[in-house]
């Protein structure tokens, strides 16, 4: 069996966005491969037949966007593919094509064009559409106008990208760019006569959470003055009336997600984070009467964040129907799906260890998921009465031959807590040797590791290495008391991971304990700076995307406004000592430890600035220290940063390990 490389995943196929049809009688999903010529990736679509369990490629180029289904036998996705329009938007004009392809055969033909940037879409019916559309306020239409004066429009936009101005706060996101100026808005758009009517009004920005009937949209809008308001409202607006009724007013609630379920009822997932600041799980309400009244109380920890290096991509998350709604959560270190009926009974689907990245529900009742099982990559599988089945064996191929190692799952205490722990031992393991070992530490802090492949820990476990992971206090899945580490980052968490160290090196005596490694990401990168300047035990670190100075961060990271704030419990202007003491860089004159830092240059969630003053301040206090910086890449870099860059940064860090533990 040959060892699994470091180079593999350009061979990995990434699975999202599995949508059924209206009729719920077949499913579109998507899959993106690495394009390692062109440094970017592949995107196609493929339809599913729950029947036959057989899957058909439906695209080949490569370039589908967004996608949905037009009817039963019709899908829609955006691409550019007109030569001439790819030059004007070449040219700094904003397009969007949006293609028609039809499943009985044919090639994708242009449904239709429009002047701006769509982000989303939701069809009402062959020819009426709920569009999301990114705008810039700062920006004239440009594409509206001709000759001369749209000459001189765009050279005045080339000109103007010598320039940044700002007015407000954020005024850049991770992914984003700069932002300012910059909303999500909602229109409703009729192909018959080309009309484009908005819905929501600058200064929301807005998303469309659900559409009942074809006739209600649920709209939960931000308010944004100067300021961004994080709690936002939900507002519902009546198509055929054109008119909006605001539920839920700006500033008051945190709306995470609403629709319909039942026959009249409206759902509301939010919360006021009057308890456990801005990571509070939400609560379900229904609106009835002009209020929120509580449908389940449960602590839930909503979504998948069981974390992993070998995704791309979204999906579905939450289904609402005439029973209720179903739904993910993270169970303790997996995700599932839930049940909860109108009633208020919630029920935890029976399901493998593992993920649930996205799903949807088959006509007959039968629940399909892409997602992440027994040490494999991503797959579709169906879930019914208990049973799960694979559907696709898209990454079959890729690992049939490759050694992957099994991590060994154990429980410790720290405190009187019961936490999780993982080890994987090298392969061709052998208990009479001594051997190098890499201690991963996840992001966050609100998210897991879990039982899925994790392409970098099994590089490395290839290569000759104990790796070992765990889910410290400040984590996802337990519910708001065990996540709730506001203004202690260092102390519990830290406390955790040192006592998991510990354990492990006690039950392994095979690591050689002078041969372990740190290393991790956002959150991780922040422990890893912190660790570094407590304690001398690591033989080296690799420090990625982190956050070193919480007054800097505050107010240069897109989040750090209002983040910092809520995480580190203080404000320079409140609490600058607290703010320093739980920075890693109060602590870097202590550091010895050998440390590579990870960055790039467009992550403005974890700024290049917090990378900078960590490497600087171990190289001026003589501790030897290298930075990689990224040009062109975010805060996503290690899990959909470009191909080559992501073989660049497990390059950089694997070979830092191989010089200080091997």
């Amino acid at each position: 069996m040959k060892k699994l490389a470091l180079t593999d995943f350009y061979d990995y196929t990434f699975l999202s966005g599995l949508t059924f049809s209206p009729d719920k009688s077949k499913a579109l999903l998507m899959t993106k491969k690495s394009d390692k010529a062109n440094n970017s990736y592949k995107s196609d679509l493929w339809l599913f037949d729950p029947v036959t369990k057989q899957t058909k490629q439906l695209t080949s180029a490569g370039d589908v966007g967004i996608f949905t289904w037009l009817n039963d036998e019709e899908i829609i996705f955006t691409a550019m593919r007109d030569s001439a329009l790819k030059t004007k938007v070449q040219g700094g004009e904003t397009w969007t094509a949006v293609y028609k392809l039809s499943l009985s055969g044919g090639e994708a033909v242009e449904y239709f064009r429009l002047p701006e940037i769509v982000t989303g879409i939701k069809v009402l019916d062959d020819e009426k559409f709920v569009l999301t559309i990114s705008n810039n306020s700062n920006r004239p239409d440009i594409e509206a106008m001709e000759g001369d004066e749209k000459a001189k429009a765009l050279a005045a936009q080339k000109a103007e990208k010598d320039y940044e101005v700002i007015d407000e706060l954020p005024f850049w996101g991770n992914g984003a760019g700069y932002t300012n100026g910059k909303r999500s808005e909602i229109h409703i758009y009729n192909k018959a006569d080309g009309s484009l009517k908005p819905v929501s009004v600058y200064p929301l920005g807005s998303r469309v959470t659900d559409v009942k009937d074809g006739k209600i949209l649920y709209i939960v809008s931000q308010f944004h003055n100067g300021l961004s308001c994080l709690k936002n409202s939900l507002w519902l607006y009546d198509i055929e009336k054109g008119e909006k009724t605001e539920l839920i007013p700006e500033g008051e609630w945190m709306v995470r997600n609403a629709g319909f379920t039942g026959v009249d009822k409206i759902f509301v997932q939010a919360t006021n984070n009057d308890r456990h600041g801005l990571n509070q799980n939400a609560m379900l309400y229904f609106w009835e009467d002009g209020k929120l009244v509580p449908w389940c109380t449960d602590d839930i920890s909503w979504g998948s964040s069981v974390g992993s290096d070998c995704r791309l991509g979204g999906g579905k998350t939450v289904y609402s129907c005439e029973y209720g709604i179903a739904f993910t959560t993270t169970e303790r270190f997996s995700s599932v799906i839930n049940n909860i009926t109108l009633s208020g009974k919630r029920t935890i689907l029976p399901m493998k260890n593992g993920s649930v990245d996205c799903f949807d529900k088959c006509a007959d009742g039968t629940l399909y998921f892409i997602g992440m099982r027994d040490n494999k990559l991503q797959e579709l599988y169906s879930y019914k009465n208990g049973v799960e089945e694979q559907m696709t064996f898209f990454n079959e191929e890729v690992l049939k031959d490759k050694s992957t190692v099994v991590p060994d799952y154990f429980t410790f205490e720290n405190d009187g807590v019961e936490l999780d722990g993982w080890v994987l031992k090298p392969v061709d393991f052998d208990e009479n040797k001594k051997y190098p070992a890499i201690f991963d530490i996840h992001g966050g802090p609100k998210t897991v590791f879990g039982d899925v492949l994790y392409h970098e820990m099994q590089v490395w476990a290839n290569m000759g290495y104990f790796v070992f992971f765990t889910n410290p206090r400040g984590g996802d899945g337990r519910g708001n008391e065990f996540a709730d580490i506001r203004g202690r980052y260092g102390k519990e968490d830290y406390s955790d991971l040192m006592k998991f160290t510990d354990v492990v090196l006690e039950k392994y005596p095979q690591i050689d304990v002078e041969k372990v490694g740190v290393t991790g990401g956002s959150y991780g990168g922040f422990m890893t700076n912190w660790i570094i300047g407590h304690t001398d035990r690591f033989a080296a670190a690799a420090s990625q995307r982190s956050i070193s100075n919480w007054i800097s961060m505050a107010y240069i990271s897109d989040i750090g406004y209002y983040f910092a704030e809520d995480q580190v419990a203080s404000t320079p202007w409140t609490d600058m000592d607290l703010m320093w003491e739980q920075s890693p860089l109060k602590y870097a004159d202590k550091v010895k430890t050998p440390t590579l830092f990870i960055h790039s240059d467009e992550d403005y969630r974890c700024p290049i600035a917090e990378g900078w003053q960590m490497f600087s301040a171990l190289k001026y206090h003589g501790v030897e220290a290298r930075l990689c910086m990224f040009k062109g890449e975010n805060h996503e870099l290690s899990r959909g940063g470009k191909p080559l860059h992501r073989q660049r940064r497990l390059d950089e860090i694997t070979n830092w390990f191989e010089k200080y533990l091997k």
